[in-house]
């Protein structure tokens, strides 16, 4: 791989950090305790408000894993091993690099370990 593909792949990852740190502040305000809301009545009101927080820490849990993977891929980068498949070094598709380029794996060790 080139040192601009390298580049732009590095500018991808970086970008795609910043996403998720920007992102961060809102989803720890939606994982909060819920506090019971008075004014509004019943129920379905508190259930609303738990089903809310669950989906806000699913979302937090996904974008924590979302930064570990980012995180390894800068760090394959500048180890000299990014773009080559973690499990059988055979080179990842740049086109599978574009859609994601934090995927550590080429399409067949992927879709072997799903398997």
């Amino acid at each position: 791989m080139t040192k601009a593909q390298l580049e732009h792949f590095r500018q991808m990852l970086l970008a795609m950090q910043e996403t998720l740190q920007a992102g961060a502040e809102s989803r720890d305000d939606m994982g909060k305790t819920v506090e019971l809301d008075q004014t509004r009545t019943g129920r379905l009101s508190r259930m609303d408000a738990l089903q809310a927080q669950a989906m806000a820490r699913a979302g937090a849990q996904r974008a924590a894993n979302q930064a570990r993977r980012i995180t390894a891929a800068l760090a394959r980068i500048e180890a000299g091993t990014f773009g080559d498949c973690a499990a059988c070094e055979e080179p990842i598709a740049e086109a599978r690099l574009e859609a994601d380029p934090a995927n550590p794996f080429c399409l067949d060790c992927a879709e072997a370990r799903q398997g």
